[in-house]
């Protein structure tokens, strides 16, 4: 009997992901994107300029981690047989940025289902971003949409 890939998400599950921001991450993700601001690539101007102390990772990077926990949420589901629909992330909604995450940081990120629409074919979870003393660095709420699949007489 087919199914929904929602018939497996729950309110209440919850996934991490930790990751210890480093110099490789920032600066390769700096390449990638073309964001060479300062405040990430240039140590010497922030010691001098900020009152940060040193460079602070890219807030895109956190919400790359934060699509790397919305993946361990649905990694027990995708490739079970006969589903109807796969997940694809609509976005994210009341996303901020609450503190600065300097170089040597570890987050971690917790992403939790907070809703299930079946009828609207969709999931909404909270996600936190925290270091290593506890602060929140930055939240969110991700939208994820469960789209039909395609019948396997058209593949």
């Amino acid at each position: 009997m087919p199914n929904s890939g929602l018939d497996f998400v729950e309110v209440g599950q919850s996934y991490k992901f930790a990751k210890t921001v480093g110099e490789t991450d920032v600066t390769l993700f700096a390449g990638i994107t073309g964001d060479f601001s300062d405040t990430h690539i240039n140590d010497q101007y922030m010691r001098e300029r900020s009152n940060l102390g040193g460079r602070i990772a890219h807030g895109a990077l956190i919400v790359g981690y934060m699509s790397t926990a919305s993946t361990l949420s649905i990694a027990q589901v995708i490739h079970r047989e006969g589903l109807t629909d796969f997940p694809v992330s609509a976005g994210y909604d009341k996303l901020r940025f609450l503190r600065p995450v300097p170089l040597g940081d570890t987050v971690t990120v917790t992403y939790t289902v907070a809703q299930v629409d079946r009828a609207r074919g969709r999931s909404v979870a909270k996600v936190e971003a925290a270091n290593q003393r506890g602060e929140l660095v930055a939240v969110a709420e991700h939208i994820m949409r469960w789209s039909p699949k395609l019948s396997s007489d058209k593949v």
